[in-house]
């Protein structure tokens, strides 16, 4: 029987465009590997919904669609800083149906351009998540997160994190989510990553950013600290998934960057195949 590589995508009707991009990137550079997306939303359309099914079928994926009751969430806070969306990623486990016990969270402003068959089968032993962080060029950060969140765990990026989802329902809880914004909240600067660490970092594996969590703004400081090995082209070879973290994001007309082509060839795939169904 065929085994499949399950994906989570949590996010609203703006990102759905950028998501489209992402699957299909995956697609194109996973031609081995066929997968189950599992998109937990509130209030996306069923238009919409549909139409992204037309893309899931036609790579011969399953699309789980998820929407989630207002009840779910009880007295946890929503608003722009945290926005529902952090909950159903850090609360997948009690979302998703119990006999899937490993998935892949991935943002919708990614693109992946190489294998990910190793990501997900790495062993995470008695960890509960797989992550990277972004240290930058001396690590100051992580530094000063060790004092803003009062641990001494590493700050990891929860833009991509492979998660173990029977200890994540063993874990994660949402009162403890909910205690941490009402204590904390004026105190977090990025909510739902924030919030991932202060209360989970010790339960997080890291994996090479390099490869699995590549941010798009800091080519020069991959490459510095690489001593110029991780040039453009060990990153085209070697890193499976670029995070294009920060503003602007790739699909707007402001972006530049060295990987916004490489972005743009892949949205230009997906016009092609929209045209054919």
């Amino acid at each position: 029987m065929e085994s499949k590589i399950d994906i989570l995508v949590t996010l609203d009707e703006n990102y759905l465009n950028p998501l489209k991009v992402m699957l299909t990137s995956l697609y194109y550079n996973n031609p081995n590997e066929s997968f189950n997306i599992w998109l937990i939303h509130e209030r996306i359309p069923e238009e919409k919904i549909n139409n992204l099914r037309k893309l899931t079928d036609f790579f011969h994926w399953k699309l789980n669609d998820i929407k989630i009751d207002n009840n779910l969430l009880g007295d946890a806070p929503t608003k722009k800083q945290y926005p529902k969306e952090m909950y159903f990623r850090l609360l997948a486990g009690e979302i998703i149906p119990n006999n899937i016990n490993k998935i892949l969270y991935l943002d919708p402003d990614i693109l992946i351009i190489n294998p990910i068959i190793d990501l997900w089968n790495t062993d995470l032993g008695d960890y509960m998540i797989a992550a990277s962080t972004h240290t930058g060029m001396t690590d100051i950060t992580t530094e000063i997160n060790k004092i803003r969140l009062w641990n001494d765990n590493k700050y990891y990026n929860s833009g991509i994190m492979l998660m173990d989802l029977r200890k994540t329902r063993e874990l994660i809880k949402l009162k403890d989510i909910i205690d941490t914004i009402d204590k904390y909240g004026n105190q977090l600067l990025l909510p739902d990553q924030d919030v991932l660490n202060f209360l989970y970092s010790q339960h997080i594996k890291e994996v090479a950013e390099e490869i699995w969590n590549y941010d798009t703004r800091k080519y020069l400081t991959y490459f510095t600290r690489s001593l110029s090995k991780h040039n453009l082209q060990w990153v085209m070879e070697n890193t499976s998934i670029l995070h294009f973290c920060g503003r602007p994001k790739p699909w707007d007309p402001k972006s530049n960057s060295k990987f916004t082509a490489l972005y743009l060839n892949y949205k230009q795939l997906l016009n092609r195949i929209e045209k054919n169904y």
